[in-house]
């Protein structure tokens, strides 16, 4: 019997001299273990978003951590969600918020464990208030904040839109809009932020009345510098370019060009306009460099553009469209 007993308690034996090798049981207990110390010691952890649910009439975050179910109440979700009641169903708003960060990396603190049944409560509110105790109002040993107004730091993004988005610094969120994330204008900004990014941001304001109520303001253009000025210098009178239809506003089309330059063409004199995301030809006229340092944008008198057929999209029939400059849009 006590022989027995040693042969089911023994360790694997394995291929490699001093080397250990864990069964997916063995695993999985080290797992809960850990996660039980990390509940313990109320330390900050990081997990995905992964889903969002409706359980006993309140919504719930989803989080999977260390292959472990872990349920955060949206009241702990710090979404900073208005309670007026003329915007709407409270519940209705949190799934939607929630909903749009899903995939989002996230900080938070563990609550609660039921041994039992091994499922997991946590609180993302409890890890950014924390972090932002350390970071916005806890001074260094040089009596200086770790984030003040100017200093570039490491940010996630949460949320995406086409025109913004939303990041996390430190425990504190704020939106990023299209024109502060690039000095090239962006038809989608989603094109190239994504939820669960890193991105870094320029702090360039910061309002630390209170743990409570801290706010930043930050951009991501800062950090990359304005290269207009350089790049219009590939920009040559009758020069033919190509360039993606950015956006139409009253008749006026904004066209990003491939070699880095912004561009306005005013008033189209064509029974048909261009699409938002067309790919054009632009023949450059004139160039206005007066407009450069405000704006950083290409000013034409008169541009000829010419709608290429895209793959992306139903084909369209090709034409020419002409625009004339009645005046200066900035």
């Amino acid at each position: 019997m006590e022989k027995e007993l040693n042969r089911n308690t023994s360790p694997i034996l394995t291929i490699e001299v001093k080397n250990t090798v864990e069964t997916p049981e063995m695993q999985e207990e080290a797992l809960w273990y850990a996660i039980q110390s990390e509940y313990h010691a109320r330390r900050i952890v990081t997990g995905i978003l992964s889903g969002v649910e409706r359980l006993d009439k309140q919504v719930v975050a989803v989080v999977y951590y260390k292959s472990y179910r872990v349920i955060i109440p949206a009241s702990e979700m710090m979404l900073g969600l208005n309670k007026d009641a003329h915007y709407g169903d409270m519940l209705l708003r949190q799934e939607k918020i929630i909903g749009n960060m899903l995939g989002a990396e996230i900080d938070f603190v563990i609550q609660g464990i039921d041994l039992d049944t091994k499922s997991i409560v946590a609180s993302r509110r409890a890890a950014m208030l924390r972090k932002r105790q350390t970071f916005y109002l806890d001074p260094d040993k040089n009596g200086e904040y770790l984030i003040y107004e100017g200093r570039l730091v490491q940010a996630r993004v949460v949320a995406a839109a086409e025109k913004v988005i939303r990041v996390e610094v430190f425990g504190v969120e704020c939106s990023i809009v299209a024109r502060d994330l690039s000095w090239s204008w962006l038809a989608d900004a989603r094109e190239l932020y994504h939820i669960g990014d890193q991105v870094v941001v320029k702090v360039t304001q910061v309002d630390r009345e209170s743990v409570e109520t801290i706010s930043i303001r930050a951009d991501i253009k800062s950090v990359e510098g304005d290269v207009n000025k350089e790049n219009l210098k590939r920009c040559q009178v009758q020069g033919k370019y190509i360039g993606q239809v950015i956006d139409i506003y009253k008749g006026i089309v904004f066209v990003h060009l491939s070699i880095g330059v912004n561009a306005v063409a005013h008033s189209c004199y064509d029974s048909r306009t261009p699409a938002k995301r067309d790919d054009v030809y632009f023949v450059v006229t004139n160039i206005d460099e007066e407009k450069i340092p405000r704006s950083g944008s290409l000013h034409e008198s008169f541009a000829r553009i010419y709608s290429f057929l895209s793959r992306k999209r139903i084909l369209r029939e090709n034409r020419y469209i002409y625009f004339r400059q009645h005046k200066s849009l900035c």
